[in-house]
Order: C-alpha cells, then sequence, then structure tokens
C-alpha cells in the first residue's frame, strides 16, 4: 500500500474521493457555523459519517491499486 498512489487524475476514483472532500467540508461548515434543528443536524451528521467511511474505502482502493492497472480490471 502507498499513499503516492492517492493520486490519480486520470482515475474516476480520485476524483470522487476529491468530490467526497469538499461536500464534507461543506457540510462540517454548515454545522458549526448554523443553528440548525435537531433533525437536520442528525441527516447531516449521518452524511457526514457515510462520507468518512466512503472516502476511506476509496482511498484504500487508490493505495493498492496496480501501476497501469484501471478500476475496471483492465490492463
Amino acid at each position: 500500500m502507498k499513499i503516492s498512489r492517492l493520486i490519480q487524475p486520470r482515475n474516476p476514483q480520485f476524483w470522487l474521493l476529491i468530490a467526497l472532500n469538499v461536500l464534507s467540508s461543506g457540510i462540517s461548515w454548515i454545522l458549526r457555523s448554523r443553528d440548525l434543528p435537531a433533525t437536520l443536524t442528525w441527516v447531516l451528521a449521518g452524511f457526514a459519517a457515510c462520507n468518512l467511511v466512503l472516502g476511506l474505502w476509496i482511498a484504500f482502493r487508490l493505495m493498492n491499486d496496480e501501476v497501469g492497472k484501471s478500476s475496471s480490471g483492465e490492463a
């Protein structure tokens, strides 16, 4: 597993990881800066937790990806 494999601009999973990180940052900012109803706060916190799990899963997949191998398994 190599951390340097996280940066793969030609891999769509890389861009999904970037989008999830931006979304998580936006959710965190909203949760800290706004006084929201409890239900909405819990919903946003749930989305943030799902983003965390999905982001970690994608990051591990990118780090384990072999050089020159696409995400679909083709060479």
